[in-house]
């Protein structure tokens, strides 16, 4: 039986520009974005799991963060059904600040890119940004 899965993201931000994962659906066609996070484990509170994350995907440490909403999820992601709650925060890394705005990471656990994004192209739909929810928080995050 599938469950539901708890997740813990966060939504750097600097300089009009939002880092991201970049991913493809090949399944849909799709290339999206997705903000950076994973798993909350047992036992495990939803910001503790986001400042683990940022370590295992990224090698840094956050210096703050700022829960900006709970969203609910259920999506489909080459071709398997899936359903999480998303913990989205707004988050600060001295180490993120210090990468350039071209340059392009890599999830230290897949490889995945991860990239700085204009955030009008999100604003603009050029690539859906997910968890769902995540771009109207971004977008109240940028505007404030």
């Amino acid at each position: 039986m599938p469950a539901i899965r708890n997740i813990a993201v966060g939504l750097p931000v600097r300089q009009g520009h939002v880092l991201a994962l970049f991913g493809t659906d090949r399944s849909r066609g799709l290339d999206f974005l997705r903000a950076i996070g994973g798993g909350i484990e047992f036992g495990e509170r939803a910001e503790e799991a986001l400042h683990r994350e940022f370590m295992e995907e990224l090698g840094v440490t956050l210096q703050a963060v700022e829960l900006l909403g709970v969203r609910e999820n259920i999506f489909t992601y080459e071709g398997v059904p899936g359903h999480e709650i998303a913990h989205i925060y707004a988050v600060t890394s001295s180490a993120l600040d210090d990468v350039p705005l071209d340059a392009e990471l890599h999830v230290l656990d897949q490889g995945s890119p991860v990239r700085w994004v204009p955030i009008a192209e999100v604003r603009e739909g050029l690539r859906p940004l997910f968890p769902d929810g995540a771009t109207e928080l971004l977008l109240g995050l940028d505007a404030g």
